[in-house]
């Protein structure tokens, strides 16, 4: 269930997000999922790739600015009431999620979301009774 996940600090400005996407391609890197969040001078970019090391090595050679953090990647049913299901164990726990985007691939006909949590070990212990909810990070990094 956890999975590295690449945050790259880019400039607001034309081209900062392609020149990320660039380097990547170049290197062989496959984005698996992302998400983009902005200020009006910077933005954090958010990636699941199939290589955490690699695009991290890649990216810093570019001289962009690079976290590598582990997240939370959970399976849930693809139907209503799937997301409030694995969002129940993790309350009945008191974890708090600091922020979460979801994929758009599937694993195995389910869903995938990602979150950064306040406990990884607790929502891990938390989840680990839903079969449902179990993937692993290779699972997540070939998507």
């Amino acid at each position: 269930m956890l999975v590295q996940q690449i945050s790259v600090f880019i400039e607001n400005q034309p081209g900062r997000l392609e020149e990320v996407a660039r380097v990547l391609g170049q290197s062989g890197v496959d984005i698996t999922a992302l998400s983009l969040a902005d200020t009006s001078e910077f933005g954090i970019l958010r990636l699941i790739v199939d290589n955490p090391e690699l695009a991290q090595t890649a990216l810093r050679e570019a001289g962009l600015v690079v976290k590598v953090t582990e997240v939370l990647a959970v399976a849930m049913e693809d139907q209503p009431g799937g997301l409030a299901s694995i969002l129940h164990h993790i309350t009945q726990a008191s974890i708090t999620i600091e922020y979460m985007y979801a994929f758009v691939g599937k694993q195995d006909g389910k869903a995938v979301v990602v979150m950064r949590v306040s406990d990884l070990a607790a929502a891990s212990k938390a989840l680990e009774k839903d079969v449902s909810a179990k993937v692993t990070a290779r699972d997540i990094y070939n998507l």
